[in-house]
C-alpha cells in the first residue's frame, strides 16, 4: 500500500474517531485546516451516520 494511502486512512480514522479537524491538521503537519478539510474530510459512512445521530438527538431535544 502506498504511503499516501496509509496517511489518508489514518486521517479518516482520526475523523471517524471523533477528533476535530484542527487536531488532524496538526497531526498531519498541514499549514492550514483548509488543506486538511479539502483532502481528508470526504464523508465516510461512519461519519455520516454519527452526524445524523447527533442531528436527530439535537432535534429531539429542541422539540421536547
Amino acid at each position: 500500500m502506498p504511503i499516501h494511502s496509509l496517511r489518508h486512512t489514518h486521517a479518516v480514522l482520526l475523523l471517524e474517531a471523533g477528533n476535530d479537524m484542527k487536531y488532524v491538521q496538526e497531526r498531519l503537519g498541514h499549514g492550514s485546516m483548509r488543506i486538511t478539510a479539502d483532502v481528508y474530510s470526504h464523508v465516510s459512512k461512519k461519519i455520516e451516520e454519527s452526524s445524523m445521530e447527533k442531528y436527530e438527538a439535537h432535534m429531539r431535544s429542541i422539540l421536547e
